[in-house]
C-alpha cells in the first residue's frame, strides 16, 4: 500500500498528461483489436474476391482503406504517448530529487554525517531515476497490457472459445513465474544498490583527493580497491541477471507452446472446414495479443522491484528527523554566548566530550578556544551553531535585551569560518553572494579588505574571477581569505573562526587579525586556534 501511495502523490501533480498517455494506451489497444478485424475481413474478402463472389471488390477497397488509415494514425498516437511519458518522466525525477536534496540540506547534522556522499548522490541519481522511469514508463505500459490482454482474450472468445481458455491455461506458470521474479530480484536489487553506493563512494573520494593518492604513491592500490569493489558489484548483478534470465525463457517457453497450439489449431480448422483463412490470420494476431502482454509483464516485474527497493532507499532519507523551520530570531546589538553546566556525548559514543561545562562569550568579548585534538572545540562551535543538541544543561544566545535558547532559529546571529577551503565551483563574486545574495560590488570589496583578500580586486577579472572545485585556481591561504570574507558579509554580531589563519603566513595573519580587530570591533569573535599570535590579539583564553 505504501508504494501505491507514493504513485498517486507523485502522478497526482501531473495528472493530466498522465492521463493522455494512457488515453493513447487505450487508443494502441483498440487500433490492435480494428488491425485483427480488417486483417481477418481483408483475407475472407479478397478469396471471396477470388472466388468472383459478385460486390465483393467495392468491400476489398473500403476495408483497405481503412486498414491504411489506422496504419498512417498509430504513429502518431504512439509519437505523442512518448512525447508525454519524457515529459513527465523528467518533470517527476526533477521535483522528487529537489525534495529530497531539500531534505538533505536540512537534516540534523548527527543524522547526515551518517551517510556517505557517494550514497547520497546514487540516491539522488540512480534511485530518483529508477522511480519516475517507473511511474512515467513501465506503469503504463503495464496498464497498456491488463488492457491489451483482456480485450484480446474476449475476441478470442468470440471467434474460438475453447481456444482462449486452452491458452489460457498456460497463464497460471506466468504468474508464478513472475510472483518467484519479484521475490528474489528485489533482495538482490537492494544488494546491488548497496554496492553502487560502494563504488561510487570510492571514486568520489578518490577523485576528491587525486593529489593526496600521488603523493602517497596509492594510486595503484586504489585502482585495485576499485576493482574489487567493482568484480563485487558484478557478480551480484550476474546472480540477478541469470535468474530473471531463467525465469523469462520458462515463461517465454510456455508461450512458444501456446502459440504452437493455436497455429495447429486453425490448421485443423481449415482442414475440417470450420475456420476460415481470416479466422486463422486473427487467431495468430490475437494469440500474440494475448501472450506478449504476459512476456511484457513478466520483463517489467524485475523493474518494479528495483523502484520499490528505489523507494524504501528514498523514503529512509525522508524519514529523518530534519532541522526546525521556525522563522529567524535575531537579536538585537552586539550578542554573546552562554555556556551553562554543559554535558554532551555524541550518540555512538562512550565517554562525555562535556560534562557541567559553564562558559560565559561575553558580547562585544575576544576569546581563543584552545586544547589537543579530540577535546571538543569544534564540537562547542557545533552546539553553539545548534548542529548539536546538548544532552544536559544549555547553549544560550543572548544581549542585553533579552536571552534565548539557541535553536536553529538563532544561527542567524552566528557568522561561522570552518577550516579549510570551502569555496564553490564559480567566481569569486558568486561564492561572497552565498553570505549575501543582495550585497553590493562595494560590500564585497570592504568584506575582500577587511579578510585581507583584497588582492582579489588586483586579478585581471577581478570579483568575476572564475574558482574551480575546493577553489582551484587560487592558493590555500588566498581561497581560505575569500572564505572569511563571504562570512563577514552575513549579518550575525558573533564570529565563529576555526582554524582560519592556518594556511597564512606570519605576515598576512597579522594583517588580517588587525583589520578583523579594528573593523569589527563591537563583535563578539570566537577563535579556535592553536596558534599563538591569535590568543595575542583576544580578551580570554578558554582551554579545554
Amino acid at each position: 500500500m505504501n508504494y501505491i501511495r507514493w504513485f498517486f502523490n507523485e502522478v497526482r501533480q501531473c495528472r493530466w498528461s498522465y492521463a493522455l498517455v494512457l488515453l493513447c494506451q487505450i487508443l494502441m489497444v483498440a487500433f490492435a483489436l480494428g488491425y485483427v478485424w480488417l486483417s481477418k475481413r481483408l483475407v475472407d474478402v479478397a478469396i471471396l474476391h477470388f472466388k468472383g463472389v459478385p460486390n465483393e471488390k467495392y468491400g476489398l477497397a473500403v476495408y483497405a482503406a481503412a486498414f491504411l488509415a489506422l496504419s498512417m494514425i498509430r504513429p502518431g498516437i504512439v509519437a505523442v504517448k512518448s512525447y508525454y511519458q519524457s515529459k513527465i518522466s523528467v518533470s517527476m525525477a526533477n521535483r522528487i530529487r529537489l525534495r529530497l536534496f531539500d531534505d538533505l540540506l536540512h537534516l540534523k547534522n548527527e543524522y547526515s554525517r551518517k551517510y556517505h556522499t557517494g550514497d547520497m548522490l546514487n540516491r539522488l541519481q540512480v534511485d530518483v531515476s529508477t522511480v519516475s522511469n517507473t511511474f512515467c514508463c513501465v506503469v503504463p505500459n503495464l496498464f497498456w497490457a491488463g488492457l491489451q490482454f483482456l480485450a484480446a482474450f474476449v475476441y478470442l472468445l468470440q471467434i474460438d472459445a475453447r481456444l482462449a481458455w486452452i491458452l489460457v491455461l498456460i497463464i497460471p506458470i506466468a504468474i508464478f513465474g513472475g510472483r518467484y521474479v519479484m521475490y528474489r530480484v528485489r533482495n538482490l536489487t537492494l544488494d546491488i544498490r548497496k554496492s553502487d553506493s560502494e563504488v561510487e563512494a570510492h571514486i568520489q573520494e578518490s577523485v576528491q583527493h587525486i593529489m593526496l593518492l600521488q603523493i602517497l604513491e596509492y594510486t595503484e592500490a586504489s585502482s585495485e580497491d576499485l576493482e574489487e569493489l567493482q568484480m563485487d558489484n558484478y557478480e551480484k548483478n550476474m546472480r540477478r541477471a541469470k535468474f530473471s534470465v531463467f525465469a523469462r525463457t520458462l515463461i517465454a517457453f510456455s508461450f512458444t507452446i501456446g502459440y504452437a497450439v493455436a497455429f495447429l489449431w486453425g490448421i485443423y480448422g481449415i482442414a475440417g472446414g470450420v475456420v476460415t483463412y481470416g479466422a486463422l490470420t486473427a487467431i495468430l494476431q490475437l494469440v500474440g495479443q494475448v501472450q506478449r502482454p504476459l512476456v511484457q509483464v513478466s520483463e517489467q516485474l524485475p523493474t518494479l522491484m528495483h523502484c520499490t527497493a528505489s523507494i524504501d532507499r528514498i523514503e529512509e532519507i525522508e524519514k529523518l528527523p530534519l532541522e526546525s523551520s521556525d522563522e529567524q530570531h535575531f537579536l538585537r546589538g552586539t550578542a554573546g554566548v552562554s555556556v551553562e553546566n554543559l554535558s554532551f556525548r555524541y550518540s555512538d559514543g562512550v565517554d562525555d566530550i562535556f560534562t557541567n561545562f559553564s562558559f560565559d562569550f561575553v558580547p562585544g568579548s575576544k576569546t581563543s578556544i584552545v586544547g589537543p585534538t579530540g577535546r571538543g572545540k569544534s564540537t562547542l562551535i557545533k552546539l553553539m551553531l545548534s548542529l548539536l543538541s546538548p544532552t544536559k544543561g544549555s547553549v544560550s544566545i543572548y544581549s542585553a535585551d533579552e536571552k534565548v535558547r539557541a535553536s536553529e532559529s538563532t544561527r542567524c546571529n552566528l557568522v561561522y569560518v570552518p577550516q579549510g577551503n570551502t569555496l564553490f565551483s564559480g567566481t569569486i563574486r558568486e561564492n561572497l553572494q552565498m553570505g549575501d545574495p543582495h550585497a553590493t560590488d562595494s560590500q564585497m570589496k570592504e568584506a575582500l579588505y577587511t579578510a585581507a583578500a583584497d588582492f582579489v580586486m588586483e586579478l585581471p577579472s577581478g570579483l568575476d574571477t572564475q574558482c574551480f572545485e575546493a577553489g582551484g585556481g587560487l592558493s590555500e591561504g588566498q581561497a581560505q581569505r575569500i572564505a572569511i570574507a563571504r562570512a563577514l558579509l552575513r549579518p550575525g554580531s558573533i564570529l565563529l573562526l576555526d582554524e582560519f589563519s592556518s594556511a597564512l603566513d606570519n605576515a598576512t595573519e597579522d594583517l588580517l587579525l588587525q583589520r578583523l580587530t579594528a573593523k569589527l570591533n563591537t563583535r563578539t569573535m570566537i577563535f579556535i586556534t592553536h596558534r599563538g599570535r591569535v590568543i595575542d590579539y583576544c580578551d580570554s583564553v578558554l582551554r579545554l
